[in-house]
């Protein structure tokens, strides 16, 4: 009897556990798990060991160009190649070079003196300038010449080592995700018609404009952080807020509400270590130097930093990588809504299987109610 007891316990137990845990659940959790390992490594890879590489420096020599070029072809022999030099004619063209973000930095020679001044931007990240100014005086230094350091676009006094961009950004991010994702939540992963996905689609954008607004406010305005016009920054944060909104709206369609992760590995794990924030594009290794700029947050970020710092200039590019995720995001969430709306059996309230075989929940809006209770 006893034993037969216990067998039934464990019977019972077994089935417990079977009903709690499903299959599907159990793939979510490994799909957390995998989300999470991804992320320590992005962050870890990114931020473990920067280094210089490649920064853009323009170096002139009034009245003695031979002199200039000289010292090009020492930089560039440099270990580890850090920095890219190039000649410019004189002192403001270097100036215009900065202020365009054609160069992150100036190296002004005195072919009749030992001191040379070396023009740095830390409004494009303090991190940057501190290593650009490191990397060129030990140059000098073994030169037997002296530098002086002139900051050409410092950061505001509220923006602590330039990274308030990069945050703002951040924010944006998020909001836009995150409305998508309540979206999903409250009404299903995958909008039953075009109709429904139009709609969503028209909340996120006034979502946006909101949120663009008052981020542009409290960075400016309210805390002080951020230079610039805020109307500039208000134009970025809806189109940033919008593009990652629609890129989350896109992978729903695509996957459901696993397109939630998908669309978080894209922003966050990705996305956020290779924006530039904290160590600007030449300090980060090749593979996130590289997807940087062609995601979000990189494209947002040298936007915000171009409006808050430089006037605007080279905020054209990563506007454009902006809007194309806008414009993709909202093309694939129509196209899947309109796929889905005419499948067989996908009207609004048929509890269309998910990629498992389960049914969905909150798969359409408005699901049919459960019968049988």
């Amino acid at each position: 009897m006893t034993q037969s007891t216990d067998a039934g316990r464990s019977g019972g137990l077994a089935a417990e556990i079977k009903d709690a845990v499903t299959i599907r659940a159990a793939l979510l959790v490994l799909g957390v798990l995998a989300l999470q390992l991804a992320f320590i490594t992005s962050y870890v890879g990114a931020f473990h060991q920067p280094r210089p590489h490649g920064i853009p420096l323009a170096v002139t020599a009034p009245a003695a160009p031979a002199t200039a070029e000289q010292s090009v072809q020492q930089l560039r022999t440099l270990a580890g190649t850090p920095l890219a030099p190039h000649t410019v004619p004189d002192e403001a063209a270097a100036l215009r070079q900065i202020e365009h973000r054609d160069a992150d930095g100036a190296l002004i020679i005195d072919p009749a003196g030992t001191t040379d001044r070396l023009l740095v931007a830390s409004g494009a990240g303090a991190s940057l300038s501190q290593d650009l100014e490191q990397v060129v005086r030990l140059a000098e230094e073994s030169q037997g010449r002296s530098l002086q350091i002139v900051d050409a676009a410092p950061a505001a006094p509220g923006d602590a080592r330039g990274l308030s961009s990069f945050y703002l950004v951040v924010g944006w991010c998020v909001g836009g995700y995150l409305c998508a994702a309540i979206l999903a939540v409250s009404a299903g992963a995958r909008p039953a018609n075009t109709a429904r996905a139009a709609i969503r689609l028209g909340a996120l954008l006034l979502y946006a404009v909101v949120a663009g607004l008052l981020g542009a406010l409290i960075a400016g305005p309210v805390l002080d952080a951020l230079p610039g016009g805020t109307a500039a920054l208000w134009g970025l944060g809806t189109l940033v807020v919008f593009a990652v909104g629609a890129l989350t709206l896109a992978c729903q369609g695509l996957a459901g509400v696993v397109g939630i992760g998908l669309a978080i590995l894209l922003v966050v794990v990705l996305g956020n270590p290779s924006a530039g924030g904290a160590y600007p594009y030449p300090l980060l290794p090749p593979f996130w130097s590289a997807v940087g700029p062609a995601l979000p947050p990189g494209a947002a970020t040298y936007a915000a930093r171009s409006i808050a710092y430089f006037d605007g200039n080279g905020a054209a590019g990563p506007v454009l990588v902006l809007a194309a995720w806008a414009v993709a995001g909202t093309a694939v969430t129509l196209v899947c809504a309109a796929f889905r709306r005419g499948r067989p059996g996908a009207a609004v309230g048929s509890g269309l299987p998910d990629d498992a075989g389960r049914p969905e929940a909150g798969a359409d809006d408005h699901p049919a109610p459960a019968a049988g209770r």
